[in-house]
């Protein structure tokens, strides 16, 4: 599956099953926080309330039911929460 939807906070935006939700999420036009990109930081880190991903190594802890944005690619739909506000970024996506 290629193109799926990802649900942040409420929101439902269209992803694909071949990039990484922080970017997928990035170029939806929603700014997650983060700092390193590479899983060190676990600023990325989110609860995943449904769907898959396949979750790439990381050094960040991350409790159950919890990922990182940027080392997760999701397998399906997925529903995620981050539990802060999320800042609407200055590049949106068209299209």
């Amino acid at each position: 599956m290629s193109r799926l939807t990802i649900t942040v906070n409420g929101q439902e935006v269209h992803g694909n099953s071949r990039e990484p939700l922080l970017v997928q999420l990035e170029n939806a036009g929603i700014q997650p926080e983060y700092q390193c990109r590479n899983g060190m930081c676990g600023a990325c880190r989110c609860q995943l309330k449904s769907g898959a991903v396949d979750q790439q190594d990381a050094m960040a802890f991350v409790g159950q039911n919890e990922i990182l944005a940027c080392r997760s690619i999701p397998k399906a739909n997925v529903e995620l929460e981050f539990n802060y506000e999320l800042i609407p970024s200055l590049k949106s996506h068209t299209g």
